[in-house]
């Protein structure tokens, strides 16, 4: 899925939607958590959902102190993100891992279109750089993990 979060000319609409993505991905890491067999990955996989629901606290607070709305309940995204989840678990670890490493794809985009977007508010910089390199870190485990170079399966 290709995602056009962070390509909103209103900055507060682009980092509304970037916690949307936030709490999409949340979603799917419970939904894979859920369906993968192997206990390692499982565990990396919550860490990761973990960083998701860190960086939701962090953006909303930053939207809070801009008096702007916060996302209440997760968007239509989400099925998609949970159905490929499902979908890919009746092929086993490999292929949910495949299918997470699409939605971080999308993730490290919005990260990156939002960390450069002409109207960036200065004092979430740095919320936005965390954010970014722990994309960066679950998309390059996810891309090794389907490689199978990692032993923790």
């Amino acid at each position: 899925m290709t995602t056009f979060v962070g390509e909103q000319k209103d900055f507060s609409n682009a980092l509304y939607a970037l916690c949307e993505l936030d709490y999409d991905a949340v979603e799917a890491y419970k939904a894979a958590i859920n369906h993968l067999e192997s206990e390692g990955y499982k565990a990396r996989l919550y860490q990761f959902m973990l960083d998701h629901e860190r960086q939701i606290k962090d953006i909303s607070e930053a939207l809070v102190k801009h008096q702007k709305l916060l996302p209440q309940k997760l968007d239509a995204k989400q099925y998609i993100t949970q159905g490929k989840i499902v979908l890919a678990s009746l092929f086993g670890d490999q292929a949910i891992l495949k299918a997470m490493l699409t939605n971080e794809v999308d993730t490290n985009t919005a990260y990156f279109r939002v960390k450069n977007h002409p109207d960036k508010w200065p004092e979430i910089d740095m919320v936005i750089e965390m954010g970014l390199n722990h994309e960066k870190k679950h998309k390059q485990w996810l891309i090794n993990a389907t490689r199978n170079t990692f032993a923790d399966a």
